[in-house]
């Protein structure tokens, strides 16, 4: 059965990939591939199931399996970039929206994360990151303001973090990350466009300088529907 099943998976690729079955539309039922392809039922949920695992297809509750866009492939959780780097290594177009960008008093959690004291002032950027038109992560970044005097005149839709960073000398080039996958509320679902309650990879990350001085703090809502996250380990030898 294995050969039949990867024959099977090769051509519904193909037609995926051609645009036989363009993005959106609903592939036959197992039962009509089946007779399609004259092997059985079995053969063909493995075929479709590997599909499914890759990010082609989508199985939908009373609708059926849908083709979808393949998963973006981060790997900024294994190297430091910036999101328009990565999307341009991926030959994905992206562009940025600033939502806000604006001075203000360091809450208990950002003053801890900064390492300053509460009511110290940070710099607050709020960011919609889109893929090929699609909104793909919403990024909320605070930033020490004793470091930098002229964020605000900045342009973050056009220039990039971590070049404005890289500028003042005060690269990033270590990070903490944690992540954690949650379900979306009301405003991360508006500005993402996906559901209320959809699943979404949840990143608290802080930023330091050769000096391990906390350049930001950022905290990013990547949609899960559209992205998939690569780790790389290294076993310590005697382990």
């Amino acid at each position: 059965m294995s050969a039949i099943y990867l024959e099977v998976r090769n051509d519904l690729l193909d037609k995926i990939t051609s645009g036989y079955y363009p993005e959106g539309t609903i592939i036959p039922t197992e039962h009509e591939l089946a007779h399609q392809y004259n092997v059985s039922r079995p053969t063909i949920r493995k075929a479709v199931q590997i599909l499914v695992d890759g990010g082609y297809l989508e199985k939908r509750k009373k609708r059926g399996t849908i083709v979808c866009k393949p998963k973006i492939i981060q790997e900024f959780t294994q190297t430091i970039s910036s999101f328009d780097t990565e999307m341009k290594r991926l030959g994905i177009v992206s562009k940025t929206q600033v939502i806000t960008l604006k001075k203000e008093y360091a809450s208990t959690e950002v003053a801890a994360a900064l390492r300053l004291k509460e009511e110290d002032i940070v710099y607050k950027l709020i960011r919609l990151r889109y893929t090929d038109s699609h909104p793909n992560v919403f990024i909320t970044t605070y930033i020490p303001a004793y470091l930098f005097d002229d964020l605000l005149d900045h342009d973050f839709t056009t220039e990039r973090l971590y070049d404005v960073f890289d500028s003042k000398g005060h690269s990033v080039n270590t990070i903490d990350r944690k992540l954690e996958v949650l379900k979306a509320n009301e405003t991360t679902a508006d500005m993402l466009d996906i559901e209320i309650g959809d699943p979404i990879y949840y990143f608290h990350s802080i930023g330091y300088d050769d000096s391990s001085t906390p350049i930001e703090y950022s905290i990013a809502r990547y949609r899960g529907d559209i992205n998939t996250f690569t780790l790389h380990l290294t076993r310590h030898k005697g382990d």
